[in-house]
Formats: C-alpha cells, structure tokens, sequence
C-alpha cells in the first residue's frame, strides 16, 4: 500500500489483492487519523494486472479538487491528483530537483522528458543562463509552461520526442552545459530488459555528444529491473563510444519518504547520477 499526501489531500494505492480487499478500512483508518479533505484512489497502475486486480480511479472519500497547487522549495506546481502520471507528482525525485538544480548557476540547460518542469523550473530558479524543456506530450508542455508562469521564470518548452531531438540537435552541433535525463522506466519487465538498455545507451551517447567542454549529465533510472551496475556500464560504454571521459560528482537516490528496504531489491527503484566531462580524449 502507498499513501501520498499533497496537503489535505491523500493519494491511496492498494498494490496487492490483500489491501484492496480492505480499502474501506483503509480508507476509515486514513479519515480517523488524518482528516483529510479527500482521498483519492489511484488503483491505475500496470503492476495491479500481474496480481489479477482491475484499474480503477476515483474518490473514496471527501471531494476532490478540480485544480490543486503545491509548493516544492519554494516553486508552485499544478497537480492533477485524478489524471497526472503516477499520483500527479513526482514526488520521489523531490530532493533531486533542488540538488541538481545548485550545478545550474550560468549554464545553457536542456531538460528532457520534463513531464512537469520541475528540473527545468528547479534550474531556471537557481540562475541558468537558458532553460529548455523537453516532453513528448504536448498536454503537459503547456502544464510546463504554465507552471514557468506561475512562478515568474522563463522556459522554452517544446513538444518532441527525445530520440528524434537529440539526433537532430547532434547534426545541428548545439552545446548545452548541463543535460537531464529523466526518462519514464524504459521496461516493466525483465525480459524487456536488453531494448531498455539500448535505448538508455542512446539517449546517454547523444547527450554526451550534445555537451559543452566541462558540460554536466544528471541521469536517472526509475526502473528496479535494472541495477546501479548495469546502468554504470551503460553509461561507461556510451562515454567509450563518445569518446569522452566522465567524472561523478554525485549520486542520487529516491526521497526518504519513498524507503528502501535492504531485504527487498525492488525498493531502491530510482537512481541517479550527476556526471562532469573531464579533460581526455
């Protein structure tokens, strides 16, 4: 079971047959201890088909509200709670945002799969020289920028496929002195895994390609079937075939709020790095 909060509302998943059995102590438990204004269940994930549950979304409990707001240090958002991909927010990568975003001070940004800005309008915040965001739906590009609007910050946003973009910024020798990859999870499935690898390995070497000297890469993989080790190699093999030699700076994880349990590998799901270009060939 996960519970999100975003203010007075509660977001509920019930991910096993077990919970969804019990929803409406759940949902009772949830009310007596927190009061919320609504509770809004956001059964629509893939993961439920595996254990044999039907999707479902709507409101247990409370009304929900048609337009909601939050705050992530000190930047507005505007969240869909019913619609928004996973729970309206992603709210695990919250400490990422602000952590990349310190690196983003006079530097030419290029923010792809930008879903709701947050790196982007993180970045624009922290005084990047040029923001610009990437994201293949053309409904949440103009959430980007509205979200730019709220918060007195300029982005370009586009509506584009990543793949196709960076091949055509490649051949157009554009530079940018820091690049975010923030990809949706390329495989729900182990045996997906090989074309998962390739297409981390593709973006990974256009974007190598795409970086000024000194230029930054922050990556990140939310997808528990691949490993720190594998997406390591991944990322060493793209740099080989880039010719570029790359220094980590950091390393980032899901939000605390989001634990990892030792015993259990699937937990740590989100991983990330923030790579420098070093002096090589």
């Amino acid at each position: 079971m996960i519970v999100d909060r975003y203010g007075d509302h509660l977001v509920l998943q019930t991910l096993t047959l077990a919970m969804d059995q019990r929803k409406a102590l759940i949902t009772e438990a949830l009310q007596e201890l927190l009061a919320p204004k609504s509770i809004i269940e956001r059964n629509d994930a893939p993961i439920r088909k595996a254990e044999g549950l039907e999707l479902h979304t709507g409101v247990l409990a409370g009304v929900a509200p048609d337009a909601f707001e939050i705050t992530v240090d000190g930047l507005i958002f505007e969240v869909d709670l019913l619609r928004g991909q996973k729970t309206g927010f992603y709210l695990d990568q919250v400490p990422n945002y602000s952590a990349v975003a310190a690196h983003a001070a006079g530097r030419k940004v290029l923010d792809c799969f930008a879903n709701q800005g947050a790196f982007a309008l993180a970045c624009a915040k922290a005084g990047a020289s040029q923001v610009q965001a990437i994201e293949i739906s053309a409904e949440y590009v103009e959430l980007v920028k509205r979200n730019a609007q709220r918060n007195g910050l300029k982005i370009e946003a586009y509506a584009a496929n990543v793949f196709d973009l960076l091949k055509d910024l490649e051949r157009q020798q554009t530079r940018y002195d820091l690049i975010i990859l923030d990809p949706p999870s390329f495989t729900k499935t182990k045996g997906k895994l090989g074309d998962a690898m390739r297409g981390y390995k593709e973006i990974h070497l256009r974007a190598l390609k795409l970086l000024s000297t000194d230029g930054l890469l922050a990556t990140f993989c939310c997808s528990h079937h691949v490993s720190r080790e594998d997406f390591m190699g991944m990322v060493n093999e793209a740099a080989v075939d880039a010719k570029k030699t790359l220094r980590q700076l950091a390393t980032y994880s899901q939000a605390a709020d989001h634990p990892i349990i030792t015993t259990l590998a699937e937990t740590e799901y989100l991983k990330g790095w923030l790579f420098e270009l070093a002096p090589g060939r």
